[in-house]
């Protein structure tokens, strides 16, 4: 039997023709068989459909049913098969060079930024536009119109658009998280002697997007402290450039958004830092690169090569002492456009707080790429605690589809790294242990929540 006969197992003549029945004799049958690239995905999917229909009864039953070519679109909108066998593959040549990846001007982004003017993406072969984006649901749909390949998108987004939630349901995937931490609850400078958020009743606190952790975690944090993030305070969508001038201009009384906003709201006098997001869940993704699941398929080698560089500027950027140089190529017009004065503050984690202090946490942002499932699946409960998500989600397969631990894992040791050996992982939220095997239960725990 040959490798790569037909993938979905149909079935075989006994005698004459060829093992697939599709040709004259055995060697018209070779001369068909796909090569490189396509021959691994040809072997991938047929893997999977095996997986899938372990009996060839069943299996030749659905192809009848459904014909090989919806099969094969119906496995891959699951489980993009061509994304998995460039994993498996030597690099290949990208199915084109020239790539638009749009991008909102936080520190978050970093990686992705980075990238451009460091020379990450022309050790790939691409010569990829970084496209600075004025908000969130612009960076969404210019990713779903096409007019971006891949994008900067905060982690709870591309979960959102795979469930059609505020938009008709597209796949799409996280295979690297950008960064974790590197978020603050910033306050206006009249509340230094409100620091209570018991006190916080009537507050107006800005978040970045509906579909964001700054709202997941900023919700937490009010709720336990027993203000209803509904009815108890009101929460406005601005976004992320726009929020010094709102607290400048007391539109708001502070907002929860990427560090370099809350040290230019320091730097420019209008505002102090109430406490850093990883005060809240030390470890916090905030971040992702994040592609459609119909681009990997169809340029997978393109996406596998933004990928590998993505991934390596990120491991460039975990490194303490990279951190300086960084700031000073991302913090120009063309990319954060900002002070870099700021963009330090963020990055080494030696900073003003407002209140009179110089704080030094050299964990304030970090840099790790490794897209945990869990991660995913936290951002699901919240999803559902605040009406979001309506009925019964299958978490665990959610956070499979769409947080690609396993092909960045793939692609990181083709690169040396070290990915974790797991894709899942236990984690504290405001002295709260998250265990992702127990979805339901942790929402079941809250007092405060819409999910009933």
């Amino acid at each position: 039997m040959a490798l790569f006969d037909k993938p979905f197992g149909t079935p075989r003549r006994l005698r004459g023709g060829c093992s697939c029945g599709g040709h004259a004799d055995q060697a018209a049958h070779e001369a068909a068989l796909p090569s490189g690239d396509a021959a691994i995905t040809r072997a991938v999917e047929a893997t999977m459909m095996r997986a899938l229909f372990p009996h060839a009864a069943e299996r030749r039953a659905f192809l009848r049913s459904v014909g090989l070519a919806t099969a094969a679109a119906a496995v891959n909108q699951f489980l993009p098969t061509g994304f998995i066998a460039e994993a498996f593959a030597e690099a290949g040549k990208p199915e084109k060079t020239d790539l638009k990846v749009g991008f909102i001007p936080i520190t978050c982004a970093t990686p992705i930024i980075m990238a451009k003017p460091m020379g990450f993406y022309e050790k790939q072969g691409l010569n990829v536009d970084v496209v600075k984006t004025a908000g969130w649901a612009v960076v969404r749909d210019k990713t779903l119109n096409k007019e971006y390949d891949a994008a900067h998108m905060l982690a709870p987004m591309p979960l959102a658009l795979t469930l059609g939630l505020g938009s008709n349901p597209v796949p799409f995937a996280v295979p690297a998280i950008e960064n974790v931490n590197g978020q603050a609850i910033c306050l206006a400078n009249k509340h230094k002697d409100n620091r209570d958020p018991k006190n916080w009743k009537g507050f107006k606190l800005a978040i970045p997007f509906d579909y964001s952790n700054h709202n997941y975690l900023l919700r937490y944090y009010l709720a336990e402290h027993g203000i209803d993030p509904d009815t108890d305070v009101q929460l406005r969508l601005v976004p992320p450039p726009e929020m010094v001038a709102n607290l400048r201009a007391d539109n708001i009384d502070g907002f929860l958004a990427p560090d370099n906003l809350v040290q230019r709201a320091v730097y420019d006098g209008v505002g102090f830092i109430h406490i850093l997001s990883k005060e809240i869940w030390d470890g916090h993704p905030c971040c992702s690169f994040s592609v459609a699941q119909d681009t990997i398929r169809e340029m997978p080698n393109a996406t596998a090569a933004l990928l590998r560089a993505v991934l390596q500027a990120t491991a460039y950027a975990s490194k303490p002492e990279n951190r300086k140089e960084i700031a000073a190529a991302i913090a120009p017009a063309n990319y954060l456009n900002q002070p870099v004065t700021v963009v330090e503050q963020v990055l080494t984690g030696t900073y003003a707080d407002g209140l009179g202090s110089v704080k030094k946490d050299p964990k304030r942002i970090a840099f790790d790429p490794f897209p945990y499932e869990s991660f995913a699946i936290w951002t699901l409960t919240q999803m559902k605690r605040w009406g979001q998500i309506k009925g019964d989600i299958d978490y665990a397969a959610v956070a499979r589809q769409v947080y690609r631990a396993t092909d960045a894992a793939k692609l990181m040791r083709q690169d040396g790294m070290t990915p974790p050996e797991a894709t899942t992982k236990t984690f504290v939220v405001m002295g709260k242990t998250f265990d992702p095997s127990k979805p339901k239960e942790y929402l079941e725990s809250f007092a405060i929540k819409r999910a009933s």
